[in-house]
């Protein structure tokens, strides 16, 4: 299939901005996969899509404070993305600056108002990527923490404030690492959460921190060109034991975003779901073969991107396309602070 397949016209006063006044404010466009049909319905309605016998997996990767301002030595200034931490001193970054840092290269980091506060040392270079130590004893993710900022998508226009540092984060957050939320569980409050337990609907969690490659479109014409990123994901054998029970009961697998759809799919690949921690770069489109997720909840993506494929693989090419069009007319709000769909696998 072509990229331009998975193209889309959306006007730029559908891409949200800002987040609803509640976190499950947003509507929720329900659609079967196997049938076609649309519903237009409110989020706060999406329990009564699950049954007792169902399993909610959601992803519990925490934000972190990824980007940072600061200078090179010879005073040159950059802007850094944290992709990846890779222990207590070392991460992989995304360096803007007008000419690149060459190994060895020291770099003085900070904030907007502090851009001196440590330093860093560019230690290696793999295509994009830098490999940066963080220079002098503090943990990388508690100089984050302290300097950074958090990575609002390319399309949200604003520099984060308040609001975005509690909402661009899900009340189940817990293991940090990833520098995009999966936004699909940003719609979760705990008074959502506790009406899902009480219908005896059960909960389980993967993690899998995502990757500022999830923004990224698709630049090649043919997709299967297309070169994936990467992310680390870890399922606990608690949670493949709850997929599996929910399995033999006929109950649904339900992945809260596509982030936890790829967790699980990834460590079923090859054989039976397996638990333990993996790196994957699965790329899913229209054509492969689903072996846990049943149901999908996610937000709506951008055009040309690989999760819009994804999705068209697991609900039908035809019908994301008419979902989108029909998400479009109906004035629904796109990507991260959007609203939500939820999608019944094709087959």
């Amino acid at each position: 299939m072509r990229t331009q397949d998975f193209d889309f016209n959306l006007p730029d006063s559908l891409i949200a901005q800002h987040p609803t006044s509640q976190r499950s404010a947003s509507k929720l466009l329900h659609l079967n996969g196997k049938t076609g049909q649309l519903s237009d319905r409110q989020f706060i309605d999406f329990s009564s899509f699950l049954s007792a016998r169902d399993l909610l997996v959601f992803n519990d990767t925490r934000v972190i404070k990824a980007r940072l301002f600061g200078e090179k030595s010879t005073g040159g200034a950059i802007e850094m993305l944290v992709e990846r931490v890779l222990d207590l001193h070392h991460v992989l970054a995304h360096v803007r600056a007008s000419r690149a840092p060459k190994v060895g290269a020291k770099l003085k980091l900070g904030n907007s108002i502090n851009s001196h506060a440590f330093e860093a040392e560019v230690i290696d270079r793999d295509d994009d990527l830098f490999n940066v130590k963080f220079l002098g004893d503090v943990p990388v993710l508690d100089l984050l923490e302290q300097y950074g900022a958090l990575p609002l998508p390319p399309y949200i226009t604003h520099a984060a404030e308040a609001e975005d540092d509690e909402r661009y984060q899900t009340v189940f957050a817990k293991h940090a690492g990833a520098v995009a939320a999966p936004t699909a569980g940003l719609h979760f409050d705990e008074a959502m959460l506790n009406k899902i337990k009480a219908k005896g609907v059960n909960i389980a969690y993967v993690t899998l921190h995502v990757g500022a490659g999830t923004f990224q479109p698709v630049r090649v014409d043919n997709i299967e060109d297309h070169k994936m990123h990467s992310e680390i994901y870890h399922i606990s054998a608690e949670t493949v034991a709850m997929i599996e029970n929910t399995k033999s009961k006929n109950g649904n697998i339900i992945a809260v975003g596509t982030t936890s759809l790829r967790a699980l799919e990834s460590a079923a690949q090859f054989n039976a779901l397996k638990h333990g921690q993996g790196e994957t770069n699965i790329f899913i489109t229209p054509g492969f073969q689903f072996k846990v997720v049943d149901k999908l909840l996610t937000n709506f993506h951008l055009p040309k991107s690989t999760l819009l494929m994804l999705v068209s693989a697991f609900a039908g090419f035809e019908q994301i396309k008419s979902a989108y069009a029909h998400a479009v007319k109906q004035q629904y709000r796109f990507f991260s602070y959007g609203d939500a769909m939820l999608l019944e696998r094709e087959n």
